[in-house]
């Protein structure tokens, strides 16, 4: 589904990624994991087109989306929450998810039932606007918001972080769910339990480069993957 060869990415002159080579087959979940400022982030924003790409190719689903614009990608269903709970904060709940649901290729009218049935306390909270949600709550209206452009596959960028237990339990069941229903998923997530109970795969960037790869089995017992992952 998504194919990452040789990616370098940089912040003007900060090289920041370093031939970055990743796969993510349809209907996986990968997790993409590693230390803070190791280049995770800047990974998923140069898959989304937020941030160009200096060399190497991006291809979903078969298409070279390497140029492609943002809009572009959304429409061909790449779906994106990035990290930090970001919503419109002065717009409804009901109106994030309807800004969203306008960009999707095709609108079905079941869609925004099927996301708000992930989360249901949104149900309860349509008419508030999300800079007055909780932090889980506007976690969990960032994710159904992506879900509502109907993607095939969903980038998380740490969708748990900052978030009450109660809420990441929430959160883990929805992408569990997500993913039993076919969606490939790309997580960023440094919690290394909660990774070994979602992900088929794994992949540990270190300052800016892939040093560890593969199934999640492998991850278990690894005391070096835990070193890679020790603040």
């Amino acid at each position: 589904m998504l194919e990452v060869n040789n990616l370098n990415v940089a912040y003007g002159r900060a090289q920041v990624l370093f031939g970055v080579t990743l796969q993510a087959p349809p209907g996986s979940l990968v997790c993409l994991m590693g230390r803070n400022g190791v280049g995770k982030t800047t990974l998923l924003k140069a898959v989304m087109g937020v941030l160009p790409t200096r060399e190497g190719t991006i291809f979903f689903d078969g298409d070279d989306i390497t140029r492609a614009p943002t809009h572009e990608r959304v429409r061909a269903g790449l779906g994106y929450v990035p990290q930090g709970h970001e919503t419109f904060p002065q717009l409804t709940v009901a109106e994030n998810l309807q800004v969203a649901r306008e960009a999707a290729p095709r609108q079905r009218p079941e869609t925004l039932n099927e996301a708000l049935d992930l989360f249901p306390a949104l149900r309860g909270l349509l008419k508030r606007r999300a800079g007055f949600l909780s932090g889980g709550q506007q976690q969990q209206l960032a994710i159904a918001r992506a879900l509502v452009t109907e993607p095939r596959m969903l980038l998380l960028d740490e969708p748990t972080e900052g978030i009450q237990p109660s809420t990441v339990q929430e959160i883990e069941q929805a992408i569990r769910q997500l993913h039993a229903s076919g969606l490939t998923v790309l997580l960023v997530e440094q919690y290394l339990e909660l990774a070994l109970r979602l992900a088929d795969a794994f992949v540990i960037l270190d300052a800016g480069e892939v040093v560890r790869s593969g199934s999640a089995a492998s991850l278990r017992d690894d005391e070096s993957v835990r070193r890679l992952l020790a603040v």
